[in-house]
């Protein structure tokens, strides 16, 4: 399935830190699974530009939750995005694809004892639900076929590369580790993510 641009707009940006840059947000028809994904297109892509790969976390990227890593990853990414020019694809899949409600509902598993993974699967969904092909219909329908891909998940790049975007190179994120969050990164560790910057 094909997906073609739907609409673009002009969008200012501005983060907590106070840091600014002007983006562009790209809308898309005929993606596959329906849903309302946008690119966000920052500073001056070049041949193999830098793309983050997010999905939606209402509770880090909105309300600022310390208890995942999203927030901040989302926010490095704008900044250093802006800085080499490229690309934000924010996909609607709240929860490793599984929901907002339902992450709520793995939440209170999580403060039972269960890891994010361990819960998913105790509420009958797969660990991570979430499927990238989505990504390369809008990276394909924005004229991009090779990427350098910021991210600490394989899983991405596997998935994106399967889907005909050939990942050049794999950029680590930063590892936005808290009190709050150490047992989320330590379970997204042992579930195959190069946390990098702490010799994983």
């Amino acid at each position: 399935m094909t997906a073609t641009i739907r609409s673009t707009l002009a969008l200012p940006v501005r983060l907590a830190d106070g840091f600014e840059t002007q983006g562009l947000v790209v809308a898309f028809d005929g993606l596959a699974d329906g849903r309302e994904h946008v690119a966000v297109v920052l500073g001056e892509p070049g041949d193999v530009p830098l793309v983050r790969v997010h999905s939606e976390c209402l509770t880090g990227d909105v309300l600022g939750s310390q208890r995942c890593d999203c927030g901040p990853q989302l926010h490095e990414a704008v900044r250093r995005i802006s800085h080499c020019g490229g690309y934000v694809l924010y996909l609607r899949q709240e929860g490793r694809g599984i929901g907002l409600y339902n992450k709520l509902d793995a939440y209170t598993l999580q403060d039972a004892g269960l890891d994010t993974y361990e819960a998913n699967l105790a509420l009958g969904f797969a660990p991570d639900q979430r499927d990238y092909g989505v990504a390369a219909q809008m990276l394909l329908a924005l004229g991009v076929d090779t990427i350098a891909l910021l991210t600490n998940n394989p899983d991405k790049v596997a998935q994106l590369e399967r889907a005909g975007v050939r990942v050049e190179s794999r950029v680590p994120t930063g590892v936005h580790r808290s009190s709050a969050n150490h047992r989320y990164l330590d379970a997204k560790a042992w579930n195959g993510h190069l946390l990098d910057g702490e010799g994983a």
